[in-house]
C-alpha cells in the first residue's frame, strides 16, 4: 500500500537527480502505492510525450508509475522575492494545461524550490509560495483543485552549483510529481 509505495518511493528518490530526491520519490511512491489498480503504464508513458512535446525545454522523466517533470528558471520564472508569475510563466503553463486536462485521472504534486541566497526559513516559506502561486494558477485555468498538493523545498537538492549566478537560476525551480488518482 501508501507505505510500501513510500518506502520504494524514497529508495527511487535517492537516484533522482542530483540532490537525492527523497522528498520527491517518497511522493511519487506513496501515490504509487496508494494507487495500486490505476491508470499505470502505457498510459503515464503517453502523458510523459504529450509533455515533453508541449514543453520541449522541461526535464520529463518516467519514475515508476509516476512522471517526474522539472520546470527550470527559464520556463516557470519568478521575479527575485516575489511568488508572482512571470507572463512567460503563465505562458509555459498554458502548454501544459491541455495534456493535464487530457488525464483527469492523474494527481499533481507541485515542489518549489530556491536558491541559496537569502536565510534557509526565508526560501523555505518563499518557495512553498511559488508552488502554490503555480497551483493556483492551473486551478484558475479549470483543473481541479482536489488533485493537487504543494510542497515547498527552499534550498533543499539543488541542481547545481550555487557559486554562480547561471547555478543557482537552475536551482531556482518548480517539479512535479504526478501519478495516477485512486479513480
Amino acid at each position: 500500500g501508501v507505505a510500501a509505495g513510500a518506502l520504494i518511493g524514497g529508495i527511487l528518490g535517492n537516484n533522482l537527480g542530483k540532490g537525492g530526491n527523497a522528498a520527491l520519490g517518497a511522493a511519487i511512491g506513496a501515490a504509487v502505492g496508494g494507487g495500486t489498480g490505476a491508470l499505470i503504464g502505457n498510459k503515464m508513458d503517453k502523458q510523459a510525450r504529450e509533455i515533453d512535446q508541449a514543453l520541449p525545454g522541461a526535464d520529463v522523466e518516467r519514475v515508476g508509475e509516476g512522471i517526474h517533470l522539472t520546470l527550470k528558471e527559464d520556463a516557470v520564472r519568478f521575479d527575485t522575492n516575489k511568488t508572482t508569475l512571470t507572463i512567460q510563466a503563465k505562458a509555459n503553463l498554458d502548454k501544459l494545461i491541455p495534456v493535464f486536462n487530457s488525464y483527469a485521472d492523474t494527481n499533481i504534486e507541485i515542489f518549489g524550490y530556491t536558491d541559496n541566497t537569502g536565510k534557509p526559513e526565508y526560501n523555505l516559506t518563499l518557495s512553498q509560495k511559488r508552488a502554490v502561486s503555480v497551483k493556483d494558477y492551473l486551478v484558475l485555468k479549470g483543473l481541479k483543485t482536489s488533485r493537487f498538493k504543494t510542497s515547498g523545498f527552499g534550498i533543499a537538492d539543488p541542481i547545481a552549483t550555487n557559486d554562480t549566478p547561471e547555478g543557482r537560476s537552475q536551482n531556482r525551480r518548480v517539479e512535479f510529481a504526478i501519478t495516477a488518482n485512486d479513480k
